[in-house]
């Protein structure tokens, strides 16, 4: 009798190793060839320290230095700075995508804005509002807000019709179709720009904190720079670098999730829209 062939893996099982293995092999020779290179001498260690260097003395920040303090700043602004773009680029992207006169008159002043470079709006902010968090959470917000409104109108306007179609029928008003199949349908479009936003606001932060002052790690960096401290400067963008991935990955957890009830949602109102075209047809088929 022959054995049961094994069970297939799917293409995203196979592809979930190499994912994981293929950025940390790279980045394992990089650090080796980069450690090589600077203890052979072929790279001044003033120019570019040596890694082990670098995270002795990202550590020493970390539990001794002021990296921690300035972090918490930096992540306030940006916290900030991404709930505020959400709060205005959700709801302007969703009535941009159903309203065709919002459309018309919000999309040209949008897309122009994105013209100008955080680092020329900072100015008129300080001018307008002042030095400080605000400001700097302000500039956050709008360096933001782009990514989470076009994801949202995207979303929004590749919403299944004959699952909204399910939701009418089934007796949903505006309001509970809103709350109930929209938006766990539009979210993983939503958090996929709220993400990315994220991302951004910290770099808001710092281009705030280069120009508006405040007390984040945009200070810190500047101090550094100006002691041509280059291993503090490293530390300090390594801290940038792990506060941008850490928000990143919440989200990207959160629109697994998303997803996930997307799927089921979709699934759901399916099925009840099959079940209840049925019921019609042996209705029709009766009465005839």
């Amino acid at each position: 009798m022959a054995r049961n062939s094994p069970r297939q893996r799917s293409p995203q099982a196979s592809l979930r190793w190499p994912r994981i293995v293929a950025p940390v092999a790279l980045a394992a020779v990089v650090l080796v060839v980069w450690e090589l290179a600077i203890r052979t001498g072929a790279v001044s260690e003033a120019f570019l320290p040596a890694p082990s260097d670098l995270f002795a003395r990202f550590w020493l920040e970390l539990t001794q230095g002021p990296l921690l303090t300035h972090t918490e700043e930096t992540l306030i602004a940006a916290l900030m700075g991404t709930v505020l773009a959400t709060l205005v680029a959700v709801p302007l992207g969703y009535f941009i995508a159903k309203v065709s006169w919002v459309d018309l008159a919000f999309t040209p002043y949008v897309t122009a804005s994105q013209a100008i470079p955080a680092v020329a709006v900072a100015p008129l902010l300080a001018l307008w509002i002042g030095y400080g968090l605000t400001p700097i959470a302000i500039l956050c917000a709008v360096v933001a807000f782009f990514p989470m409104l076009i994801t949202t109108v995207i979303g929004v306007r590749a919403l299944p019709q004959d699952v909204l179609e399910a939701a009418k029928l089934d007796g949903a008003n505006a309001w509970q179709s809103l709350a109930w199949v929209e938006a766990p349908l539009a979210m993983p479009s939503i958090l996929a720009g709220i993400r990315a936003g994220v991302a951004l606001s910290v770099t808001g932060a710092v281009v705030g904190e280069f120009t508006m002052g405040g007390q984040g790690l945009g200070m810190l960096l500047t101090l550094y720079r100006d002691a041509n401290d280059t291993e503090g400067m490293f530390a300090t963008l390594f801290m940038l670098a792990f506060l941008a991935v850490g928000m990143f990955t919440i989200l990207q957890v959160l629109q697994s999730l998303a997803n996930k009830r997307q799927r089921r949602t979709s699934s759901d109102l399916r099925r009840q829209a099959n079940g209840a075209s049925t019921t019609q047809a042996i209705v029709v088929t009766t009465a005839n």
